[in-house]
């Protein structure tokens, strides 16, 4: 069983992902954070004692942040927040997603500036041991405030309201907390808005996705080699000596690992003046599938720096000043990770358009001698072939072009204008996922049509060795996909062959 301890300040995607996917990993928090966890606890407390004003604290939230509240009330105002702003709709949260968002939550409170009691937090932290997860719908957040919604869903399980999912069960959270021994809590000032402000939704979608894109990229340039040896393509584009004269971040590294993955490959054609160079699909892949590692490594970079960021409003600093202050600021606004999926869709989108591109051409129609036959037939005409695979990919791809329109050029003002600019980084995230959903079948796809391909090759030339990494590929391939001589019922192992991209074991 994997323990991941929390101090706000050194969690990874890895962790993320293990925590998201193993439910069996154990969260707790940093000895060392606690003293913080529980001193900002404690200057809320006096802050409401001495009747001082603080946004969200002694105040209304968004456009009510002018009405004072009666300190008898502070406690019902922050169990309204979580009441009143559950109002997401759609489908619920997947379970890994869910997952990541209560820990990167948790991790964001541990840093000691949002107020937040440790008890308050260390139920969050039970709920996501004991896998007894909140009901989350996916959507109404405009990524400023933060993901409002979402997360006032995550929290109302904490005061026993809402639903839970125990043993995949939808529940009322009261009949879930029962069972599994726990006790909600009556939250204390500041508590329901440092549960609920912050990037959490489009943070763990974020983390989860650029995992997942680091696969997909890697799984394209294998498609891709495949599909230069059925092509009987040549490696010279792929040459060290080209690349190192035009640096771009990743084109260099995506040309090795082009030509470690066909190395020793007896598919490809040898120099032959009359055909000297291939088509922008096959030559151009170090180019292409080099930009869109740089787009993820982007994306990568901003999602790291958000899961150890604290992005609640007000906050509170113990040490920064000579004496202790709560400060409003904007730290709940979503732009960097707005433009950062924004910029992930966009990428992936092309590298599915590149790849979409590749399996037009091995289904095209082709000479009588060529290679493979059109559309993958044996006999065309009786058969189909591959002909309706691209099809789907196309489909596919086009979804993706709708699907990469930048979210964050987008900005409707909320709480009476106040709140006059946001990100919609959450819609970004969203978006981002269902243009990866789509890549794992458009992969998928030009995978199966360059293996039938590739046997095609070899019904004609018996004997010829693929690459280092294209050979393996091949062969774990076709342990669930055969190879049709006729047409037949392609949906199952397609099925199958989407979900081993989705697992990475194509990447």
């Amino acid at each position: 069983m994997a323990t991941l301890t929390l101090d706000g300040r050194s969690l990874t995607l890895e962790q993320v992902a293990t925590c998201a996917y193993d439910t069996k990993t154990h969260v707790q928090i940093a000895e060392k954070a606690k003293d913080g966890i529980r001193n900002a606890a404690q200057l809320v407390a006096d802050f409401v004692a001495e009747g001082k004003i603080a946004y969200g604290i002694t105040t209304g939230f968004g456009a009510f942040k002018d009405k004072l509240i009666d300190p008898a009330d502070v406690a019902l105002l922050q169990k309204n927040i979580l009441l009143s702003h559950a109002t997401g709709v759609g489908n619920l949260l997947d379970e890994p997603a869910t997952r990541a968002m209560m820990l990167i939550r948790a991790n964001t409170l541990a840093r000691g500036h949002s107020g937040i009691r440790l008890e308050t937090l260390e139920l969050l932290l039970e709920l996501l041991n004991r896998n007894v997860l909140p009901c989350i719908p996916e959507k109404g957040s405009l990524g400023a405030s933060g993901d409002l919604a979402p997360l006032a869903h995550m929290s109302l399980p904490l005061i026993g309201e809402g639903e839970l999912l125990l043993d995949g069960v939808q529940m009322p959270a009261p009949e879930a907390l029962a069972k599994a021994g726990l006790e909600p809590v009556l939250l204390a000032a500041k508590e329901g808005l440092a549960l609920t402000n912050g990037t959490t939704l489009m943070t763990a979608i974020g983390a989860l996705e650029v995992l997942h894109a680091l696969q997909l990229y890697h799984t394209a340039n294998l498609a891709a080699a495949l599909t230069l040896e059925a092509q009987e393509g040549t490696l010279l584009a792929y040459e060290e000596a080209i690349h190192t004269h035009r640096p771009q971040p990743y084109q260099v590294e995506t040309a090795a690992e082009m030509r470690a993955l066909l190395a020793g490959t007896e598919f490809s054609r040898a120099y032959n003046p009359a055909n000297v160079q291939d088509a922008y699909t096959l030559r151009c892949v170090p180019q292409v599938h080099g930009a869109v590692r740089n787009a993820i490594a982007y994306a990568q970079n901003v999602v790291e720096i958000e899961l150890n960021a604290v992005t609640d409003n007000p906050l509170l600093f113990l040490h920064e000043y000579p004496e202790p202050r709560i400060i409003s600021g904007g730290n709940f606004h979503g732009e960097p990770l707005a433009l950062a999926l924004d910029f992930l869709a966009l990428a992936l989108t092309d590298l599915g358009n590149i790849s979409e591109r590749r399996t037009a051409k091995l289904v095209d129609n082709r000479p009588d001698n060529g290679p493979y036959p059109a559309f993958l037939a044996a006999q065309g005409g009786l058969n189909s072939g591959f002909m309706l695979l691209q099809y789907t990919a196309a489909a596919l791809t086009s979804e993706n072009k709708t699907l990469a329109h930048p979210s964050s050029l987008d900005s409707i003002p909320s709480s009476g204008n106040v709140e006059d600019h946001v990100s919609m980084g959450a819609n970004a995230a969203l978006h981002a996922r269902a243009v990866m959903a789509n890549l794992d079948a458009i992969l998928a796809i030009e995978l199966m049509c360059a293996c039938q391909a590739i046997d095609f090759r070899l019904q004609k030339t018996p004997g010829l060795k693929q690459g280092a990494a294209t050979a393996p590929a091949y062969a774990r391939l076709r342990q669930s996909v055969p190879f049709y001589s006729q047409d037949a019922y392609y949906a199952p192992a397609l099925k199958h062959l989407i979900g081993e991209v989705r697992a990475g074991h194509f990447a």
